[in-house]
């Protein structure tokens, strides 16, 4: 029996990213290898004309088809990738061209499922894609996709997030995990593994699965609460209840919440079992550590606190994560 066709459209404009174009197709080649029989895939480039395209590395690509061309056919997943500038204070900000948006909505349309790759979620906000919906990317750009879009739910942590057939991922490598998600979708989650570790990512990260640690947390402006901050790394084998920190910080709990609410986007508590997960996800991919000795270096106390942190941080648990991200052997 012939496989079923999956038409696979990935949009290209000028500036877009290299990789968000790039590493998809990398994965989905990779299927047909471990199925050893066809996959149904296949991939194509489509832009608004055939010339070549210069993504935001320099490298010229290759359109395979033009988007009017694309928009004439049954699509089984759209795959749009995003591109990024800087302003004169080294800031980052999405960049959508309305055109490429229009053309994004269209595509969509003819399309069963549509994804977008780390800042490409921009452009599904633009086209209307992600009303209603809560959605990831890249975590520099996150704050302005909830600006500008105050109808998308926007969640900065997860690698990839999926609402029915719409698909979302984080920042530039996350674009490997949420090709992955879309091979288990398409094939079960067994396959999935074995691309993975064809691709030497040794076995694919959960949705669950934080894009960013605890020290690239944007930094506050306020000298005591990155005083605060160094202290909690410091002595997260201590309580750090919210009293002790307003002490050290000579403000009342009220305030002290209300300033790590308008410096950090968190509440103080929060923000302490965060960096307690960040220490014991760090412990578990490089130490043999047990369950109950992290507990206690990290502050939980308990390994019945550190799971649920874990379940409630990263929907995964401690085990689970040490199989899937340690580095030693």
């Amino acid at each position: 029996m012939a496989a079923v066709e999956r038409y696979i459209v990935i949009v290209l404009f000028e500036g877009v990213d290299l990789l968000d174009v790039t590493g998809p197709p990398e994965v989905f080649s990779l299927v047909g290898r471990e199925i050893q029989g066809e996959t149904g895939y296949r991939v194509v480039l489509a832009a608004e004309s055939l010339a070549p395209v210069t993504t935001s590395a320099g490298v010229r690509l290759l359109p395979d088809v033009t988007f009017a061309e694309a928009a004439g056919r049954s699509i089984d997943t759209l795959l749009v990738p995003g591109s990024v500038e800087t302003d004169g204070d080294q800031r980052v900000r999405a960049v959508t061209d309305p055109a490429v948006v229009a053309w994004v909505r269209r595509l969509a349309e003819r399309s069963r499922r549509v994804t977008s790759v780390c800042v490409g979620a921009h452009l599904l906000a633009a086209a209307g894609l992600l009303d209603g919906k809560r959605a990831t990317t890249h975590w520099s750009t996150a704050r302005q996709l909830a600006a500008e879009y105050p109808a998308v739910r926007v969640d900065a942590d997860p690698i990839f997030i999926r609402e029915g057939e719409v698909w979302t991922g984080a920042g530039i490598s996350a674009c490997l995990d949420l090709s992955l998600a879309l091979v288990a979708d398409d094939f079960g989650e067994a396959v999935a593994l074995r691309v993975a570790r064809q691709l030497v990512m040794y076995l694919k990260r959960p949705s669950g699965q934080s894009q960013f640690s605890v020290p690239l947390e944007p930094v506050s402006t306020t000298r005591r609460v990155e005083e605060l901050r160094l202290y909690i790394a410091q002595h997260l084998d201590h309580p750090l209840s919210v009293a002790e920190l307003a002490e050290r910080a000579c403000v009342s709990d009220r305030q002290l919440t209300r300033i790590f609410k308008t410096e950090l986007g968190t509440t103080p508590s929060a923000y302490v079992e965060s960096a307690r997960v960040e220490r014991a996800r760090n412990q578990l991919e490089s130490t043999d550590a047990t369950l109950e000795r992290i507990a206690t270096d990290c502050g939980f106390g308990t390994t019945d606190t550190l799971v649920r942190a874990f379940r409630r941080r990263l929907d995964t648990t401690p085990t689970e994560y040490r199989i899937r991200f340690r580095t030693r052997g």
